[in-house]
């Protein structure tokens, strides 16, 4: 059987790409749609084969669009036309004398019970397809993210690398814009892409890295966009799958994906249980050193040297589910409604253990305790209409979304002496700290494209988002004469904050010969909008927090974002096998509400994080260049690329210049604007299948980056290079066991202040499939090495620091996957619907 899809691929693709004689001069068409007969969508890449009846020997072909249509010249004659499609039955219209244009209508193809059995290797393997303003990586069946989530799966996409904390990053820049289903999603978080490490893995269908985004997509993301695409079950009937999980440390979760689906409309839902108690790790080795005041005069600090060790125990109950219908209206409207709910219990310990010295002695000890609860909940409810008001791919799409996040925490320190060589110290004030976040977000967009002939066409719409986010942050602190707990007025504060951005764009695109592209123009209006409720007046603030700041603002930025985007085929014979692709656009980098927030974190005493309501929107230009060539059994792609960005962000690290009531320096995170960043890379990958048992992946990508700009007097410039790789393996051992094993390493980074070392980790993962395929096993380790460890040495004029950050320790998983009425049959159209602009490929 295998052999037979092989063939039929090869026969596929040879047609496809090849441009034969009839292409000549072939004065009459052949046109027709090519449909699924039982569920009455498009079948697109259907083969089309066009054999003279009297000369076998020529042949020619093509194969269907995005809506089963194809259309092929040839000259006066008689004719055999052939309809085939993987796993489906053939169609063959013999002997068509061809004599004028024909139109073959709906061909409708059932599927061949036959090959049934062969469908089920279509998505074993990572794929690659470009289009004019992306690259579309459909993940296939990644072993080692089985049981793991979605920031497990996006680390094993090419260009996109995932940090220890769970920071994404898109070509080394972590400015990246997280969409799902081509749309902002509480399912992504409102700005925190860790929401992401809390769904499964196994909900991903296909993951778009959108360096070069048309105008279609928000502006948002100077790196880029990551647009994550859900799978949809489309089988007629009732289906689904059960997925339980286990693992160490404390790990385990249980889901289930369920459709059912008729003729008239599609019910869908999405349920999820994961409870784990994930141990995290800190240590950090501070030297402080002497300084100047504003007299000149020398000042020792209390201590010269303090090490601390922060363990921390994280246990985290999470539910989501999403309930959806779907109802088509006609054959060629549907109105799509769900609702999306996402619920967390979070108890968190730390522990703190701090040694101070003075002169190389160990002077003093201390203990804190930090804990800490969450709850979160949050809903989104989404309503969308499509109208397609032909088979041309002209349409209508209308989305409006709402989503509300919620989240109360509770904070209680405190911290005790081990020992000390002080007489009488003074005891430290115990803290309980109280944050309430309330985050709303309205979303309405309108879309329309309108075909202009069979390779152009015009879009244009319009998209409005309006977010609220209000923090109610209240910290008491103990009156050590009393006891009691009093309000802190100094840092309790109310920040209100609102980010309002309304586009309209357009774009054009169209197809000459082996030339594609697209042009576009989007209009943004951004408001950032904030109110900070606090008891001190803006002296106070100034001296509170050592620079000026606006209470209360009102900034708006109108913005024109171009886009082209350009391809040109290379091979002789038409399509994807070897092209080159030119892109250039303009983006914007808004700042989080965190980011803009003053009051510094409770976390440390002496390493606080503060916001900067001062931080202006960043602007950047990128340029990228690609160049992709498929072969047989291998595809290659690679790209250098050049972005250049104004008043960019940067996290730098000074002294306060206040003290803990114990003499420690306190130190601060704070987010700035510089004056320009500059980056430049290329990266490549190569996929190479080059056996039934054996699959190859790897990628690598290059870059450099220099940045200019100074904060407080200080010059934060700086240049550095750096590169990250990957490397993946899939081998069918006897027994039909898979075993695969993924491996990266991220090379040294540094900027004006921190370098960070190297890291190298490795997943390993075996899977079974058993009960006649119906049910899957897989056991995977991730950090096999217990190696993901971020080690940095940050070097300023106040202090020398070594630290290193654990985010999640080695971990083992089991996971078990039963699918009903789905098996065989659900990746037969792994592709078909992109819920977003499905481009011009090429």
């Amino acid at each position: 059987m295998t052999t037979k899809i092989l063939s039929t691929l090869s026969v596929a693709f040879f047609l496809f790409f090849s441009l034969s004689g009839f292409a000549q001069s072939g004065p009459h068409k052949i046109s027709g749609k090519v449909m699924d007969e039982e569920m009455n969508v498009p079948l697109e890449f259907a083969t089309v084969s066009v054999v003279n009846a009297n000369e076998p020997a020529d042949v020619t072909g093509v194969v269907t669009n995005s809506q089963g249509n194809f259309s092929i010249e040839v000259p006066e004659g008689t004719y055999n036309v052939i309809v085939e499609f993987i796993s489906y039955e053939t169609k063959e219209f013999n002997d068509r004398k061809v004599d004028s244009d024909i139109n073959l209508g709906t061909i409708s193809l059932g599927l061949d019970s036959d090959s049934l059995d062969e469908v089920v290797v279509q998505a074993e393997t990572t794929q690659v397809s470009v289009q004019l303003d992306k690259k579309i990586y459909n993940i296939g069946k990644d072993l080692t993210t089985a049981g793991g989530t979605v920031s497990d799966a996006l680390n094993n996409v090419p260009s996109v690398s995932v940090d220890v904390e769970g920071g994404i990053s898109l070509r080394g820049n972590q400015n990246v814009r997280i969409l799902i289903n081509g749309k902002p999603s509480a399912m992504a978080g409102f700005g925190d892409s860790n929401v992401l490490s809390q769904l499964p893995a196994e909900a991903i269908e296909r993951v778009e890295v959108i360096t070069s985004p048309s105008a279609r997509y928000d502006a948002e993301g100077t790196a880029g966009i990551l647009n994550i695409i859900l799978r949809q079950k489309e089988t007629l009937g009732f289906n689904g799958s059960v997925n339980l999980n286990l693992g160490h440390p404390d790990n385990a979760g249980l889901s289930t994906n369920l459709n059912y689906r008729t003729e008239k409309f599609n019910l869908f839902t999405n349920i999820g249980w994961r409870y784990f108690d994930a141990p995290q790790n800190n240590f950090s080795d501070t030297e402080y050193l002497r300084r100047f005041n504003s007299d000149g005069e020398i000042v020792r600090p209390e201590y010269d040297r303090i090490r601390e060790e922060r363990e921390t125990e994280r246990l985290n109950r999470n539910y989501n589910g999403n309930f959806g219908i779907e109802y088509f209206l006609t054959e060629q409207s549907s109105l799509t409604a769900s609702i999306f709910y996402r619920y967390g219990e979070d108890e968190d310990e730390t522990l703190n253990n701090s040694d101070r010295y003075i002169g190389g002695s160990l002077v003093e000890e201390t203990l804190r305790r930090e804990l800490q609860s969450e709850e979160d909940n949050s809903y989104q409810i989404s309503i969308n209409y499509q109208n397609k008001f032909n088979d041309e791919g002209h349409e209508l799409t209308a989305d409006f979304q709402y989503e509300n996040d919620a989240e109360v925490q509770n904070t209680f320190i405190n911290e005790e002496y081990i020992s000390t060589n002080q007489e009488n110290p003074e005891a430290f004030q115990r803290e309980e700290v109280y944050t309430e976040e309330d985050q709303k977000e309205y979303l309405i967009q309108a879309d329309y494209v309108l075909p202009l002939g069979e390779d152009a066409r015009f879009e244009a719409g319009y998209r409005g988002n309006f977010e609220n986010e209000i923090t109610d942050y209240r910290l008491q602190q103990e009156d050590l004469a009393t006891g009691n707990l009093v309000t802190n007025d100094t840092l309790t504060n109310i920040f209100d904050y609102e980010e309002n951005v309304n586009a309209l764009y357009s774009q054009y695109g169209t197809k000459f010969g082996k030339f594609s592209f697209l042009l576009g123009l989007r209009l943004e209006n951004t408001q950032l909008k904030g109110d900070i409720n606090s008891r001190l007046s803006d002296e106070e603030l100034v001296e509170a927090f050592g620079f000026p700041i606006q209470t209360k603002f009102d900034n708006n930025y109108l913005g024109l974002f171009p886009t082209v985007n350009l391809i040109y085929e290379l091979s002789s014979d038409g399509g994807e096998e070897e092209n080159i692709t030119v892109g250039y656009n303009r983006r914007i980098n808004r700042p989080r509400g965190w980011y803009i927030n003053p009051f510094p974190s409770r976390s440390s005493r002496t390493n606080v994080f503060q916001g900067n309501p001062n931080l202006q929107p960043a602007f950047a230009s990128a340029f990228d260049i690609g160049y992709l060539k498929r072969w047989d059994k291998i595809t290659f792609t690679s790209s250098v690329y050049y972005q250049h960005e104004t008043d960019s962000f940067e996290r730098v690290e000074e002294n306060t210049g206040q003290e803990t009531t114990d003499g420690i320096d306190i130190i601060r995170t704070i987010p700035i604007n510089l004056a320009t960043n500059k980056r430049t890379g290329g990266e490549l990958g190569i996929l190479y299948n080059p056996a039934d048992w054996l699959r190859l992946n790897s990628s690598f990508n290059f870059f450099q980056f220099e940045t200019e700009g100074e904060f407080n007097g200080v010059d934060y410039g700086a240049k550095n290079t750096s590169w990250f790789a990957r490397f993946s393996s899939k081998v069918t051992l006897p027994g039909a066991i898979d075993w695969q094993t993924n491996a990266f390493y991220r090379g040294p980074q540094e900027n004006a202040q921190t370098k960070n070392e190297g890291i190298f980790s490795i997943d390993l993962a075996f899977s079974k499939e058993i009960l006649n395929d119906n049910v899957t096993l897989s056991l995977n380790v991730r950090d096999l090495l217990n190696s993901r460890k971020r080690k940095s040495f940050t070097s300023t004029e106040f202090f020398n620091r070594e630290s290193e950050f654990q985010w999640r320790q080695r971990q083992i998983n089991l996971s078990v996957i039963y699918r009903f009425n789905q098996q065989k049959r659900e990746q037969r159209r792994g592709g078909e619907e992109d819920f977003d602009d499905p481009g011009f490929e090429g």
